[in-house]
């Protein structure tokens, strides 16, 4: 459970096997006792998360109750548009990925690099700072240095902080965190500031002029998103 735990976007049964130490079999045995009494969950796309009646051991955490609100939107953009969909927020002045929603038909970029050292180069890295005011976005990248990480990543500062100013709601990857791996993002915000997120998919970069073009449907899942947060406790 301690390993099913520390992924709260889920993990396969193979890399809970490795994490906890054993073999593949007693792993599964495990997950489907677990499952049947309603500790774990197995997603589509074949990772294991925790089920709901974990709840009944010590309350319902923050973050479980942040992915019982977000992941069957972000399941529903994934079917959508035939991408992985991502949802992040700024937390304790840092840029946290909360829940990833993918499948074998829409693969998550393999997340080599965390966002502590990556936001620079992730759109939806880069969509939470433009949220940010001026001082604050100096702030983070004073204290994040600007890692290069392929031939398009951004490391000047003075480059990245005027991309930040022109996103106009959308923000872009490149190839800038992962070749062979395009992104976009919008914000998932408030009115008050209290709230300040992203949401985010993953495709093929020659896909992403047809993202672009459905923006439209990716700021209506992020306003979705934001409705069923204000309602979270």
């Amino acid at each position: 459970m301690e390993a099913v735990a520390s992924h709260p976007g889920g993990a396969p049964a193979k890399q809970l096997a490795r994490e906890a130490r054993l073999p593949l079999a007693t792993t599964y045995h495990l997950l489907r006792t677990l499952a049947h009494e309603g500790y774990a969950t197995r997603l589509s796309g074949g990772v294991w998360v925790l089920g709901d009646r974990v709840q009944t051991l010590h309350g319902q955490s923050r973050t479980q109750q942040l992915l019982a609100s977000v992941r069957p939107t972000l399941m529903a953009l994934r079917d959508e548009l035939g991408v992985a969909a991502y949802f992040g927020m700024h937390v304790d002045d840092e840029i946290r990925l909360i829940d990833v929603a993918d499948g074998p038909r829409a693969p998550r970029v393999d997340l080599w690099v965390g966002f502590d050292d990556a936001a620079h180069a992730t759109a939806m890295g880069k969509c939470v700072l433009s949220q940010l005011d001026e001082d604050r976005r100096r702030d983070y990248i004073a204290r994040h240095p600007l890692v290069d990480l392929t031939p398009h990543t951004i490391t000047e500062p003075r480059r990245l902080l005027s991309t930040l100013s022109a996103s106009n709601g959308l923000s872009l990857d490149r190839e800038e965190y992962a070749l062979g791996t395009g992104c976009a993002a919008v914000p998932v915000t408030d009115a008050t500031g209290s709230l300040v997120g992203a949401l985010a998919i993953s495709c093929r970069p020659g896909r992403l002029p047809k993202i672009e073009a459905s923006a439209h449907r990716m700021q209506a899942t992020a306003a979705q998103i934001q409705r069923s947060l204000t309602l979270t406790p």
